[in-house]
Parts: C-alpha cells; sequence; structure tokens
C-alpha cells in the first residue's frame, strides 16, 4: 500500500466560485499495490484540462467521490505482473483511454475509442475492473483510468507510453492529452498537404496544440478564431497567419480546407462548419454538454461536399503518436512550452477551476517535481 495526496471531487455543480465552494478536497488517500498488469507511477507533472472542469460543473457526469485528472507524466516506482516493456525508473506519460488491441474498435488505428477502455472509464474503475484507490473503508473513484491529481497512480500499463528521461515533465505531461487531442486531429484527421489552409475554432490548450502542430507543417496557412482577443493574440505570437472572433471570420468569408473544432460549444461547432471550404473537412474534438444542439443546413453539406467528422483524442494511437510529437518537439517544429501559461500546485486546484471556466488561461500544469 501506498499513501497518496489528492484532489477528490465530492459534489459535482457546486457553485461559483469554486475557490469559495472548494468541490475538490485535498485528502490523504491509500493506493492498493499494482495488480497483475499496473504500475505504479509516481506523478511529477499533471495538466489541468476543460474535460476535469467538465466532470466538477457537472457537464459530463462521473461517479463520486472521484481522484480528478488526466493529463501527466510521471516515474515507474514498481510494477505488477506482465506489464511488458516497463520498469521501475522508466519515463511516462499517462494517457487516458487505455487500448485493449483486441477489440473491433482497436482494429481502425485510433479511428474509434477502445470499447473495454471506454467502458471501464465511465464507470470510474480500472481496466481490469474495480478501484485501487481508497479512503479508510471508502472506494475513491478513478477518472479515465489514470487519476493524476494526486502524488502517486495506480493504472493500467496500457495507460502509459515509455518516453526518453530527458523530456521534461511538463512538456510530458501535456502530451498525454491536449497534444494528442489538438495535434492529433490535425496529423491522423485533416492531414493538410502544402497549400492547404487549416483553421482552428477555440484556443484553449487542445486547440493551441493544433495551432503548433500545423504550423509545425511545410507551407500550411493556420488562423485561428476564439471570442477572445487575448486568445487571438496569444495565437498570433505563435506564428498563426491569421487570428479573428467567430464573427470576424463568417463577415470575412473564411473558407478553410480543414477545420479544427476545439471549444466544446454548439456555437463552435456551427463557426467551424460556416468557415470550411467546399470540399473540407470538419473535425470537431471538443466535448459539448450532453445536451448541447447545433443548428447546420444540410443541404450545404452536400452541396458543398462537406465532411464532418468526430474525433476522440485526436484518433490517435498514443503508442505511435506520441514518440512522433517528441520527435517533432526535439525538431523546433511543435514548441510546446507556448501552451503552459501557469505552473500551480495541488492546493491551487479549486482556484485553477475558476480561471478555466473564465477562459483566462491555457494550459495550468501541477508541478509535484518528485525527481528521479
Amino acid at each position: 500500500m501506498v499513501v497518496a495526496t489528492g484532489a477528490v471531487l465530492t459534489t459535482i455543480g457546486a457553485p461559483r466560485p469554486y475557490a469559495d465552494s472548494r468541490p475538490l478536497r485535498i485528502e490523504q488517500l491509500q493506493l492498493d499495490d499494482p495488480h497483475e498488469g499496473e504500475v505504479l507511477v509516481e506523478i511529477e507533472a499533471a495538466g489541468i484540462c476543460h474535460s476535469d472542469l467538465s466532470v466538477v460543473n457537472g457537464d459530463r457526469v462521473r461517479p463520486v467521490p472521484m481522484l480528478l485528472g488526466h493529463e501527466a507524466s510521471g516515474w515507474v516506482r514498481a510494477v505488477g505482473a506482465h506489464t511488458p516493456g516497463l520498469a521501475p525508473g522508466d519515463h511516462v506519460v499517462l494517457t487516458f483511454l487505455p487500448r485493449c488491441g483486441e477489440c473491433a474498435a482497436c482494429q481502425t488505428q485510433g479511428r474509434i475509442p477502445c470499447e473495454p477502455g471506454s467502458a471501464s472509464n465511465a464507470a470510474g474503475e480500472l481496466f481490469s475492473g474495480g478501484s485501487r484507490i481508497h479512503q479508510g473503508a471508502q472506494s475513491i473513484y478513478h477518472h479515465l483510468g489514470v487519476s493524476v491529481f494526486s502524488t502517486f497512480a495506480v493504472v493500467d500499463h496500457r495507460s502509459l507510453v515509455k518516453i526518453p528521461d530527458d523530456v521534461p515533465g511538463d512538456i510530458a505531461a501535456v502530451l498525454g492529452c491536449a497534444v494528442l487531442t489538438g495535434g492529433g486531429a490535425v496529423l491522423n484527421v485533416a492531414q493538410p498537404v502544402p497549400g492547404d489552409t487549416v483553421a482552428v475554432v477555440g484556443i484553449g490548450g487542445v486547440g493551441l496544440a493544433a495551432v503548433l502542430t500545423a504550423l509545425g507543417l511545410p507551407d500550411v496557412e493556420v488562423m485561428a478564431i476564439d471570442p477572445l482577443v487575448s486568445k487571438q493574440q496569444m495565437a498570433l505570437r505563435v506564428g498563426a497567419h491569421a487570428a479573428m472572433s467567430p464573427a470576424e471570420a463568417i463577415d470575412a468569408g473564411v473558407r478553410a480546407t480543414s477545420v479544427i473544432e476545439c471549444a466544446g460549444s454548439a456555437a463552435a461547432f456551427e463557426t467551424a462548419v460556416a468557415v470550411c471550404a467546399p470540399g473540407g473537412l470538419v473535425a470537431v474534438t471538443g466535448l459539448a454538454a450532453p445536451t448541447a444542439r447545433a443548428s447546420i443546413s444540410p443541404l450545404e453539406l452536400v452541396a458543398q461536399a462537406k465532411t464532418i467528422i468526430g474525433s476522440y483524442l485526436g484518433s490517435s494511437v498514443p503508442a505511435l503518436d506520441i514518440p512522433r510529437f517528441i520527435s517533432m518537439w526535439r525538431a523546433g517544429k511543435l514548441p510546446l512550452e507556448h501552451l503552459i501559461s501557469d505552473t500551480v500546485t495541488l492546493a491551487d486546484i479549486n482556484e485553477c477551476m475558476d480561471q478555466l471556466t473564465d477562459g483566462a488561461v491555457l494550459r495550468q500544469v501541477i508541478s509535484f517535481a518528485p525527481g528521479n
């Protein structure tokens, strides 16, 4: 058994400001030793994502109490039996969708999320079933199989990708969700070629990752669309060729070869379809509320031959795509440092959720600094 300190969500839909209502409580927890196929990881750094906020505010209902967090890096400290390729001391990225490699969905090379992996995530359990997190006699649910707002995590080995030791912890952390989702949608779904235009709607952490990834490709024009001037300016600072509000983009008659929707709202989806060029593609990565509904013209889709495709986790296979993104980062083609707006502590978690709700940040990264 390992004692950990983590941020446990006890109340869904608590009133704002979260700094006052404090839905996330910093608690002492007990973690089981890793079972067969599982690994104990000491968390190094964890990104705070809108998907975490969606659980806090009730947009995505999960069982509670739950130890939140799904984007992180860390160091392997112990392994159970049958954890191929992993050993104590390994540097890893934690990814929130384990892939069994055997179901029909896994045969689509990232196009469709793993069926048993998705089922265990929805249940708040590890891949092999049940919880490894406890507070006294009470079991605590896992968030997306990893629960990384914690000093330690017990995860299935299929939720880990081994990486080189010299990749900084904060860079490694954002690879696990923001880069896989935004960058993956560019490389795996849009697949722009020289001369194409890529528009990104919604410049949060995922959206800026999409912008940076597209900018790393040869002769691709990149534009950013976001209602906040601060986000437009951020996109321009990292090299976007144009940035504007949704209304400005529609009024200007923007027509992009590929559009990556990263905001997770009906309005953003409608904007993405509107600015897509005839024959173009819209990749939808944002997780809108289950009740959200959008209005688009079926005639427009037919007459202009537009394609709309959903892209969960950037249609990525983490074991293949994370090394690909690390190579781009090493070559200077993917400056992921621009994604990280703040480095915070676990104690700041509720205040960070307020800032994320207000759209004031990109990726806040919790530093645990465990060392190697």
